[in-house]
């Protein structure tokens, strides 16, 4: 164990070592610190790469920087080789003993455990320290799978635990990390290429292009296709492209069926309706279901897709044709998801509204458009948002160089100056 334990000591905080601890992302460590100082599991779920693991550390030094003993802190991920010899919970615990032996911690201690679903039966030392009164711990975890609280973990610990989804980079980071300004220019630019952390220290673009590859095919590889022994691993990949290509789309599982037959390929609505639940589990992919706006409740069968970040379109797929507006949607999207709505794609009667979020109290009906470019345009944007009978808040958000006034209560937006208004 003390071979071992010099990789826990070098990704620890301990003897004035910091860990790197990337861009900071005080949007998201302010919200996860309003829930420290209690037995609450906080739990950070989100896409491999988006970034979990700097904020797992960001928080760490932050709890140093506010008093914390760096002895008091336990660190580690899954994702390091170092650490492959973590691979069942009863390890995980040999090495707790260890460290509290070696380091002799006293107090409340607190425990990060990256991309803990790599770790079996995990959710059984997660419950027991948790909630241990004879020796405090308050326990910090992140994963790559949506459904990892769908199982033991959430009926252990029924309800004692907090949930924070982790996205990319929003235009406002991106403007911090580029030392950039709020600028149309900047915004095409943030579209066009992408969002995950690490993209930001590449050189070029094929660099990037490989790097997205290679991110792309691990979650294919080893959330989806080893996870649940995926027979037929191009089809799931053919999928997931669909999906990209087809985002802000409304489809159907029968249509996407029915393109793969016309194609010459054997499938049935129960494999690809299972390739896309497990897309959308490891967070490549959103589904958006339709709300009727009227009757106020969703409406089952065709839905939207939008990708978790615009980089698998801009460098994997970038030959099929996908407007700006498209694009600009798939954003808007990611913004709501990011301040913390629940998003839906509304409906009322023929008339679509691109999106019904709902936060609390707080309910914003958002229409996107590329350019308001004439009258014709404004009037079939808006048109939708004004057949709506509330008093909700009603907005559109497109790339206009000018902003215009208010109409009839309907709000306009332009898309880099979003910062806040959600």
């Amino acid at each position: 164990m003390d071979d071992k334990f010099k990789t826990l000591a070098k990704y620890n905080f301990w003897d004035g070592n910091i860990p790197e601890l990337g861009y900071l992302r005080k949007s998201y460590t302010d919200n996860i610190f309003n829930y420290t100082g209690n037995k609450l599991v906080k739990v950070l779920v989100g896409q491999r790469r988006v970034g979990k693991s700097y904020l797992l550390r960001q928080i760490a030094k932050r709890l140093i920087d506010e008093g914390t003993d760096p002895k008091n802190i336990l660190y580690n991920n899954k994702e390091f080789i170092g650490f492959d010899f973590i691979n069942n919970y009863k390890v995980l615990e040999e090495v707790l003993e260890f460290y509290t032996s070696q380091l002799k911690p006293e107090g409340k201690k607190y425990l990060f455990i990256d991309e803990i679903q790599n770790v079996d039966g995990w959710e059984h030392f997660v419950n027991s320290h948790s909630q241990d009164y004879m020796e405090p711990y308050e326990i910090f975890v992140s994963g790559s799978n949506s459904k990892m609280l769908s199982g033991e973990l959430a009926t252990l610990l029924s309800g004692r635990y907090v949930n924070f989804e982790i996205f990319p980079f929003s235009f406002s980071e991106f403007v911090g990390i580029t030392s950039g300004e709020f600028s149309k220019q900047n915004y095409i630019q943030y579209m066009e290429g992408g969002a995950l952390p690490e993209l930001f220290v590449l050189p070029n673009e094929e660099t990037k292009r490989n790097y997205i590859a290679a991110i792309k095919d691990t979650v294919l590889l080893r959330d989806i296709i080893q996870r649940h022994s995926i027979k037929d691993p191009k089809l799931l990949e053919d999928v997931f492209i669909y999906l990209v290509n087809n985002a802000s789309n409304l489809l159907s599982i029968a249509n996407i069926v029915n393109f793969f037959k016309s194609n010459k390929r054997s499938t049935s609505y129960e494999t690809v309706s299972n390739y896309i639940g497990f897309i959308t589990d490891t967070f490549l992919a959103h589904k958006v279901e339709r709300y009727n706006i009227k009757g106020k409740e969703t409406i089952s069968g065709n839905a939207k897709y939008y990708i978790n970040d615009l980089a698998f379109r801009n460098f994997l797929y970038p030959g099929f044709g996908y407007g700006v507006g498209y694009k600009l949607e798939n954003l808007v999207f990611l913004e709501l998801r990011r301040a913390g709505y629940q998003v839906y794609v509304g409906t009322l009667g023929n008339k679509e509204v691109d999106f019904v979020a709902s936060k609390g109290d707080r309910i914003i009906y958002v229409q996107c458009a590329y350019l308001l470019v004439d009258e014709e345009t404004i009037r079939r944007e808006y048109a939708p948002l004004e057949a709506i009978p509330d008093n909700y808040e009603k907005m559109v958000v497109s790339l206009d160089d000018l902003a215009l006034p208010s109409n009839q209560g309907i709000k306009h937006f332009q898309a880099w100056n979003l910062n806040g208004v959600f």
